[in-house]
């Protein structure tokens, strides 16, 4: 798939004859922006690390709430620990605005613990891609948890 600009290619298939999802570069229009975020919803609910730290940069950068994190190996640490945590992990991104190379995103999951105390996470992202590679080099995420009941759960 190529867009006008030159921006959007797919890659080759893998072994088993399955596509691969499409590589986005910057400069994003709003049709690339909501693709972007909507493969990032697909990756992070596989709940693979090592799939989803191929996303980023070898150096990738990240905050996430009050933790800073660098490269792939430190990713693919913390999401291990992140699911395994919480549990039933959905996610659902919306976009929230986008220019060049950036993105900014709204978010809200759900999990519950290994006692079964559900939450909703709340939260905003702001990413910057590298133009060459399209992938992200820093990921900053601000999130709040809400305790909620089982029965109170949208993310389905």
């Amino acid at each position: 798939m190529q867009s006008n600009n030159d921006t959007m290619t797919t890659n080759n298939t893998t072994s088993q004859q399955q596509p691969s999802p499409p590589i986005i570069k910057p400069p994003f229009t709003e049709e690339s922006a909501k693709l972007k975020v909507q493969l990032a919803e697909n990756l992070w609910n596989t709940k693979n690390p090592e799939k989803i730290a191929m996303a980023y940069t070898a150096n990738c950068e990240w905050r996430n709430r009050g933790q800073f994190i660098k490269g792939r190996e430190e990713i693919i640490k913390f999401l291990t620990e992140k699911y395994n945590k919480e549990l039933d992990y959905k996610l659902k991104k919306e976009l929230f605005s986008f220019y060049k190379n950036r993105i900014s995103v709204h978010f809200q999951y759900e999990w519950h613990d290994r006692e079964g105390q559900w939450y909703r996470s709340y939260g905003n992202e702001n990413w910057d891609f590298d133009e060459e590679s399209g992938l992200m080099r820093k990921r900053d995420a601000s999130i709040n948890d809400v305790k909620i009941n089982e029965n109170d759960r949208i993310v389905l």
